[in-house]
């Protein structure tokens, strides 16, 4: 996109959310500025490649647990997918499920599309209904045009630990919000583990993972007029023991200058820019998070090693409710 035809509301916010981030000491970019086309084709590589567990334990929970999954939702579901990709795990959740509708929510508005167009070929019993859009962010679910008995979000990946805690939360309480009182949500969560396991994951032997950090810098100068030296980064996963997160970084592996929106940054060798937080989680912490966002976890799937969960989340109590405690 050219940024001089870019709608304004997208230059405002972020744009200077972009800024913020390379201001601030430890310089950050946030890390859904990765899934432009190119870094959508990329993470569906990731999701294949041997060191990344993360895809296939989730993928062989949902082909166990996907019919007893849509049991516990029921019939007349509205299904709102967040972070949608190629919705190559909920095709597991499709074919069993009595839905009304299939709302899938991305924001790489091409990939989006292109797969919407491949399920309405498969899926002919309920409308496809893609939404372009920012989840982190209030939605506006398109008009029914099935009425549905009640509306749940599948949020799989482990998408959430993407997310700091506090803004984890608010994530969780907006999605209390969507789906109102009846509702809930079907999770993934990436579970605690040996963490030579994690990084390796986070750096595979092959680099795909390495050029999906580093298409970062290349989509900012493609889509917002930056002109960063993409081969004057490397890539970086790391293990916080403290924070229990895998943490990616693009390392500057000499000094060197950048600008973007007519801003000018040096950076000096070996100073980074953070582009991604994973946090890892356990069944109790789940549970508090749960607890804490309007909800109470109803039913747990798990693989036998314990590395990765699906939770069923039902609502509870009041939204109101929600604003009081928050």
């Amino acid at each position: 996109m050219d940024q001089g035809d870019a709608p304004r509301r997208f230059r405002d916010a972020e744009c200077n959310e972009i800024l913020r981030g390379l201001e601030a000491a430890q310089k950050r970019l946030p890390s859904k500025y990765f899934y432009d086309a190119r870094g959508s084709e990329l993470f569906d590589q990731i999701c294949e490649l041997p060191e990344y567990y993360v895809t296939r334990t989730e993928r062989a929970i949902m082909q166990t647990h996907a019919g007893e999954m849509a049991q516990i939702l029921g019939s007349k579901v509205r299904l709102v997918e967040f972070g949608s990709g190629s919705s190559v795990k909920t095709r597991l959740l499709l074919d069993q499920l009595d839905a009304a509708a299939y709302v899938p929510v991305d924001i790489s508005g091409e990939h989006l599309h292109k797969t919407a167009r491949e399920l309405a070929q498969n899926y002919t019993r309920f409308p496809i209904e893609p939404l372009v859009a920012d989840f982190t962010e209030a939605l506006t679910l398109p008009q029914e045009t099935v009425e549905s008995r009640l509306t749940a979000v599948y949020f799989p990946g482990s998408t959430l630990g993407n997310f700091e805690p506090t803004a984890a939360t608010q994530l969780l309480r907006n999605i209390r919000q969507l789906v109102g009182n009846d509702g809930g949500l079907l999770i993934g969560a990436d579970l605690q583990k040996d963490p030579a396991e994690l990084e390796a994951a986070y750096d595979d032997a092959a680099g795909v993972t390495a050029e999906f950090n580093l298409n970062l810098l290349a989509r900012l100068n493609r889509d917002f007029g930056a002109d960063f030296q993409v081969n004057a980064f490397k890539h970086m996963a790391r293990y916080d023991h403290h924070h229990g997160r895998i943490e990616m970084h693009l390392v500057a592996k000499r000094a060197h200058e950048f600008s973007i929106f007519g801003q000018r940054f040096s950076m000096q060798r070996g100073e980074t820019i953070h582009t991604e937080n994973s946090y890892k989680y356990t069944l109790d912490g789940l549970a508090d998070l749960a607890q804490t966002s309007g909800f109470r976890t109803s039913k747990t799937w798990t693989d036998a090693a314990q590395r990765f969960a699906v939770q069923w989340w039902s609502a509870i109590g009041r939204t109101k409710t929600l604003a009081k405690a928050a």
